[in-house]
């Protein structure tokens, strides 16, 4: 079964960040985990290998800055510490990118390592981050950072009165907005980041329906079977009866 299966590894590490980060831990204290983390990843990945897995689809973590928990936590008059294109805050996000790096480069040397498994790196980084970038072509209007169930401030979020506290209303069609609750995104942001790695382009090595052959897309792929070539170079084709 693991042989044949498609491994969701995470998305880890996000939580061990925030912990600190909630704290106002400084930046620099919370760095020295990103190696901790990506050790606990790489580990789990090494130990499944070793039980038969074949295939891992790896997240990275989200840009924090643009999350707006963060947004209220680290609000400033500051304007230089937020990217002028979306808002976000940028050492937040550095932060993040200095974890994908570190992830990065330890997927490249398990590949090198075990040349006979895919590893696929699943970019949520940049697969949410377009959506600040370009709101309106994603049908969140020119404001994406406004929860969709909240109340207060810029950002219709209180670090006070969560979503699901009393009096806390969620908006009439949250398929408008990108975050859900001030923390979490609604279900068209994830819909889109789904889509963004399955469909591309934020799956590196990039998934390949190719092998999805004319006879097989004449079938039901709920009721019968479902075929995914990950890889070009390290081929494999999953089957699930």
């Amino acid at each position: 079964m693991i042989g044949n299966a498609l491994i969701l590894m995470g998305e880890i590490g996000g939580n061990d960040y925030n912990f600190p980060f909630f704290q106002r831990k400084p930046v620099k204290e919370v760095e020295e985990l990103v190696p901790l983390v990506i050790n606990t990843i790489s580990s789990a990945v090494t130990e499944l290998i070793a039980m038969g897995g074949r295939t891992f689809l790896v997240p990275g973590n989200f840009p924090i800055g643009c999350s707006v928990i963060y947004l209220t936590l680290y609000q400033t008059s500051n304007k230089e510490e937020y990217d002028p294109l979306t808002g976000c805050l940028k050492w937040l996000n550095n932060f993040g990118e200095y974890h994908e790096e570190q992830l990065h480069a330890e997927l490249n040397r398990l590949r090198k390592l075990n040349p006979h498994v895919n590893i696929i790196y699943a970019d949520y980084y940049n697969a949410l981050l377009r959506l600040f970038q370009e709101p309106a072509k994603f049908g969140f209007g020119n404001r994406p950072f406004p929860a969709c169930c909240g109340i207060g401030g810029p950002y219709n979020f209180s670090l006070n009165r969560n979503c699901g506290s009393v009096g806390v209303k969620s908006c009439n069609d949250p398929s408008k907005y990108v975050g859900w609750d001030g923390i979490h995104m609604t279900e068209a942001a994830y819909k889109l980041i789904a889509d963004g790695i399955l469909q591309g382009p934020y799956a590196i090595p990039p998934f390949n329906w190719s092998c999805l052959n004319s006879e097989t897309n004449k079938k039901s792929l709920d009721t019968d079977y479902s075929l995914i070539n990950i890889d070009t170079t390290l081929s494999k084709t999953l089957r699930q009866e």
